[in-house]
């Protein structure tokens, strides 16, 4: 395959540089998309929703939810020489519906480019059939619309898109798979083909198109399509682990945990996922060449990607705490209620026993008891549906460390517990700062 084309020369200081409007900027692909932007010389506007505060200097207000009419865009379009679009979701969830986010916030703000004399769009979409679901069938009725319309612009629709650097989502359960001790782990029996893109290379791609004059619709993947146990393999012998054997689950069980994941509204890979896994994703006989051609760009295959980026240990960490991230919260969730209920049902004789001939007997041990285990419960359930994972673990820390002290202090044979007692938050506090930092994870 012939080497890509290098980038074009940095401007010089004579030629103001273009400014494009990324929206979506917040996501994982948008990271990418922008580093490439400014490798090309692009100065960057990051479109972010409206949370209340003033936006910064590098951002413009795109909620697509809400700005729904060309007239919405004015402002945030103002000096805007190009427009990537990369917003997108997976699952709806209130406002935040395929209608609004993939078609009718895209198609206003495209009216808005055709009024503001804005030359250029961009739009990331997805490669998949419509048939697949709403989240595929969206994409594609906006990109038709776009297209139809007397704007200078490009879809690219990309295959499943990776990075060594992270992952996000579908990508991460399939890593984690990848690099499960002993062996990896397939969904069904790994036949299925996919056409994986680094997401270096749809930037590079993305940011030729922001400068370029392409029109209508390029499918993006890697030079050729592979089976999902070559891809986890090829994962596998980045990450450094041993062993090449696999463990395949049966297609109706990994369809059970898809579709209970779905009708939770939780879970890495919906059903549209799903259905476009079986299906193969994979681009059309001409699609690399085209892009070769009409961008001056090679995508690169998985082993060429990988081998750029040679992988270390926080890599591995990354891949095997996946499964024990939401491990741990549960635990800490059961924890948690056993305490509760411990708290609630322990007589009030025994608790008062406990305080005795100690500074705590004046401190109405019993109602203290009581309203202690109301708020462990509170904590477990918050953190039980998601609300707000990271003020519900530290306020648990919080609490474990008042116990310790108070306990410590005032009960120190609780030290000497011959079951733990005290002695054992020496091991949930630093539990819980890291179910903390594994909070925020993708």
């Amino acid at each position: 395959m012939d080497d890509p084309a290098p980038a074009p020369a940095p401007r010089t200081d004579a030629t103001p540089p273009k400014t494009a409007l990324v929206v979506g900027a917040n996501g994982f692909l948008a990271g990418y998309l922008i580093a490439a932007l400014q490798r090309h010389g692009w100065r960057i506007l990051r479109g972010v929703r409206d949370n209340g505060t003033p936006p910064r200097a590098d951002q413009r207000i795109a909620d697509l939810a809400r700005m729904t009419s060309p007239q919405d865009w004015r402002d945030t379009l103002q000096g805007v020489d190009a427009v990537v679009n990369v917003a997108g979701i997976l699952r709806e969830t209130g406002a935040q519906t395929f209608q609004a986010i993939h078609i009718d916030g895209p198609l206003a703000l495209a009216q808005a480019c055709l009024a503001a004399g804005v030359p250029r769009f961009v739009q990331i979409s997805a490669l998949g059939e419509p048939a697949d679901g709403g989240f595929i069938a969206s994409k594609h009725r906006f990109d038709e619309q776009l297209l139809a319309l007397p704007l200078s612009a490009v879809v690219l629709r990309p295959s499943v898109v990776y990075a060594a650097s992270g992952s996000y989502g579908g990508t991460s359960l399939l890593r984690a798979l990848a690099a499960f001790p002993g062996r990896h782990l397939l969904p069904g029996d790994g036949r299925w083909r996919l056409q994986p893109v680094v997401a270096e290379d749809l930037g590079e791609i993305a940011a030729r198109a922001a400068d370029g004059k392409q029109t209508g619709i390029y499918q993006v993947g890697g030079p050729r399509p592979m089976s999902l146990r070559d891809y986890q393999a090829a994962w596998r012998r980045w990450l450094r682990i041993d062993g090449d054997g696999a463990v395949a689950f049966p297609e109706s069980l990994v369809g059970l945990q898809v579709a209970i994941g779905e009708r939770l509204g939780r879970g890495p890979v919906g059903e549209t996922m799903w259905r476009m896994l079986r299906r193969g994703n994979v681009t059309a006989l001409d699609a690399h060449a085209r892009l070769q051609s009409d961008f001056g760009y090679a995508t690169r295959d998985l082993g060429q990607a990988l081998a750029a980026t040679p992988s270390q240990v926080q890599d591995r960490w990354q891949a095997q705490l996946y499964f024990l991230a939401p491990t741990l919260r549960l635990a800490i969730v059961a924890l948690w209620l056993i305490s509760a209920v411990a708290g609630w049902l322990t007589p009030a004789a025994t608790i008062e026993a406990l305080a005795a001939n100690s500074p705590m007997a004046a401190w109405q041990p019993v109602a203290l008891a009581r309203i202690t285990a109301g708020l462990d419960a509170a904590l477990a359930l918050g953190l039980l549906i998601g609300w707000r994972p990271r003020w519900m673990l530290g306020l648990m820390g919080i609490s474990v460390l008042a116990y310790t002290l108070a306990f410590g202090l005032l009960l120190p044979a609780q030290w000497l517990d011959p079951l733990g007692g005290l002695a054992k938050n020496l091991v949930v506090l630093p539990a819980l700062a890291v179910a903390w930092v594994l909070a925020d994870r993708r």
